[in-house]
């Protein structure tokens, strides 16, 4: 508190503390805190003579005194204002004291002073003596501090602030669900229960929607309130002293005292330990799902450039370059596509949690959901060290680094992978380009999303960051001779130790194939290092999710094949086990392929059906299938009963 001398600033602070008007007053009160389990705003204050850093200042002069007064103006504001900078300036209230000895309210003197200095927050006449208006002095002391008016209105224009209309712009169109310009009454009662935890009655619905009729002619549209209806009602809150409602709306949806989203709002605390990585929980994607259907007006299951820009325009900034239409799905005319859009949200967990956590809290989706924070919408996975130990992740993310020489077809390998063909491709500007694609395949009837990722190629320095992936994608140019050396010197310097699953791929298979100038050829190269000389996305995704199982021969799959039709299974990795343990369910369904009696009737079974010989006649005799069928019923029925003794017994 600022004071004049002999004004009875320190009264006014022995007064509130003790309730009684002091006989002896000192001429300097020590710091006082008043507990925030005694004020009406919940907060503990800090009640000193003067502080060099302060929230508020309280200017007390005696009403008593018109020099005293005309000193607020020719002193004290003015040495205010050069001492604390104009862009971070404290509230003001002018205190008017001892108004027990004069007969007259001094408010006409004041009010042009509030008109002339904007800083300038309230004024409150009061009495040391006679205890008059003290509690109240500290309420609006508090009130000035936690609800300011500096950042919402501009009281020379009569309107809010460009700031605040952008921020309560914002709150209307994350609670504009259906996203039709207009707040119905469901939208408005859940806009009033999120921020003041209580719905509004029918009545007052329509006597709120009545006041903004009767003030503007387009603030009410089909029985809902429009923006400019909206930004009306804080403006009419802010005019009649109610700074606290607006407020409390802004720090609902995460706006700090400078109208900026606070770093706790966007970017709350989660923890991920080594080796583990972020996805999207299925609350998560029902919420992206939700914003996607409320900004495809078209209902085309794309988003054009204009719906992209509707979706981000709650945002500081725009989120999506040019490069997203060219790392996700898109539709003929080159806009998101409904899948591709979910893409990029996963992409975007995957690498960055943060961003993506920042990105849903400018989309709300703490508030709509009614989470504590955006956290909410993401899962850690356990470390992929414990998946290898299981032989089973709960994964629904798999990276795949490709690597190559320049010039090999990695790109190309990228886009086929979105299903764009050589002349979608060509027409992909140079800054366009992305190093990055996904989409989901399908593993075993299960939906998984695989990102492949074009390292650069540095054959001398490869990062943490290109070595860490679920599986590696060697690719090589058919077409150049030295194309496939890169690939061997890369796995044999950085894979051929580890346990990350590789794969070649033989790019560009329609130009002419040369000899490649290496040692070993491809096909020599991937049998010697027991690699896979396949180009499926497929099987990508499924050897980043079972790694073990896929260090081992391509051609042991083939036994696994044959066992899916014979026997029921809970789970794939064990079931695609290697270990040769001879206890686990995998080595025991093998020992029972490997019988001589079943060998026996997979032979015959093989030269009765694939028999290219056959005769014609014998292919359209009745008794042939009748044979055929028997044989195959007694097979399986054989098979699975001693596949059921042989569990028994383990």
């Amino acid at each position: 508190m600022f004071k004049n001398i002999n004004v009875g600033k320190t009264s006014l602070i022995m007064s509130l503390v003790s309730e009684e008007f002091p006989d002896e007053v000192p001429l300097r009160a020590e710091e006082i805190t008043i507990p925030a389990d005694v004020t009406p705003e919940r907060v503990p204050t800090h009640i000193v003579d003067y502080s060099g850093n302060t929230h508020l200042i309280c200017e007390s002069t005696a009403m008593t005194d018109c020099y005293e007064i005309n000193k607020v103006t020719s002193h004290w504001i003015p040495l205010i204002n050069d001492r604390t900078d104009k862009d971070s300036r404290v509230p003001l209230i002018l205190v008017g004291n001892k108004s027990d000895l004069v007969e007259h309210s001094s408010m006409e003197t004041i009010l042009p002073i509030m008109n002339q200095y904007q800083d300038i927050e309230t004024c409150v006449e009061c009495s040391a003596k006679n205890l008059k208006n003290i509690s109240e002095l500290f309420y609006y002391a508090q009130k000035a501090v936690l609800h300011p008016t500096g950042p919402l209105y501009c009281p020379e224009e009569k309107e809010l602030k460009p700031s605040c209309i952008k921020a309560l712009t914002r709150i209307f169109k994350v609670s504009d669900l259906d996203n039709d310009g207009i707040l119905n009454d469901n939208e408005l009662n859940f806009f009033q229960r999120t921020c003041f935890n209580t719905p509004l009655a029918p009545q007052a619905l329509e006597d709120v929607k009545n006041v903004v009729r009767r003030n503007m002619t387009d603030g009410v549209k089909d029985n809902g309130l429009t923006l400019k209806g909206f930004l009306f009602l804080h403006t009419l809150f802010i005019q009649r002293g109610r700074h606290e409602t607006t407020w409390t709306v802004l720090r609902r949806f995460g706006y700090d005292d400078d109208l900026e989203l606070t770093q706790e709002y966007l970017f709350p605390m989660i923890k991920i330990p080594p080796d583990c990585t972020t996805e999207l929980n299925h609350n998560a994607y029902l919420f992206l799902q939700s914003v996607f259907d409320k900004h495809d007006k078209d209902r085309d299951c794309a988003l054009s450039p204009d719906e992209v820009k509707d979706l981000f325009k709650v945002f500081p900034y725009m989120p999506w370059g040019p490069d997203v239409n060219n790392t996700v799905c898109t539709n003929d005319q080159g806009w998101i596509t409904y899948q591709g859009y979910l893409s990029q949200w996963t992409l975007t967990t995957y690498l960055d949690v943060q961003r993506s956590l920042e990105y849903l809290g400018y989309l709300g989706y703490s508030i709509i959901y009614e989470q504590e924070s955006q956290a909410a919408a993401m899962t850690v996975t356990r470390n992929k060290r414990i998946d290898l130990q299981k032989k089973q992740t709960q994964r629904s993310v798999f990276r795949c680094n490709v690597l190559g020489a320049r010039g090999s077809g990695k790109s190309g390998f990228l886009q086929a992978f979105l299903g764009r063909n050589l002349q979608r491709q060509r027409q992909i500007r140079e800054d366009h380009k992305s190093f990055y694609a996904i989409s989901t395949t399908y593993v075993y009837g299960q939906e998984k999303y695989l990102l492949l990722h074009e390292v650069i190629p540095d054959f001398d320095f490869l990062s943490e960051a290109d070595l860490a992936c679920d599986v590696v994608c060697l690719v090589y140019d058919v077409n150049n001779p030295r194309s496939f050396e890169y690939c061997a010197k890369v796995y044999k310097q950085y894979f051929i130790d580890s346990k990350t699953p590789c794969v070649v791929i033989a790019a560009k298979s329609d130009l002419h194939e040369v000899r490649q100038h290496y040692s070993l050829s491809p096909h020599e190269f991937c049998r010697k290092h027991k690699l896979h000389p396949k180009d499926i996305y497929t099987r990508l995704t499924t050897m980043a999710m079972y790694p073990i199982l896929h260090s081992e021969l391509l051609f042991k799959l083939n036994s696994f094949t044959l066992l899916r039709f014979c026997v029921s299974f809970r789970s794939h990795a064990r079931l695609r086990c290697m270990c040769a343990c001879n206890r686990c369910t995998y080595c025991l369904c093998q020992n029972l392929l490997k019988l001589e009696l079943l060998r026996s009737i997979k032979a015959q079974l093989r030269r009765v059906v694939f028999n290219r010989h056959m005769a014609q006649a014998d292919l359209k005799n009745s008794t042939f299938w009748l044979r055929a069928s028997v044989g195959a019923t007694v097979f399986a029925v054989l098979g699975f009963a001693m596949y059921r003794a042989l569990l028994k017994q383990r």
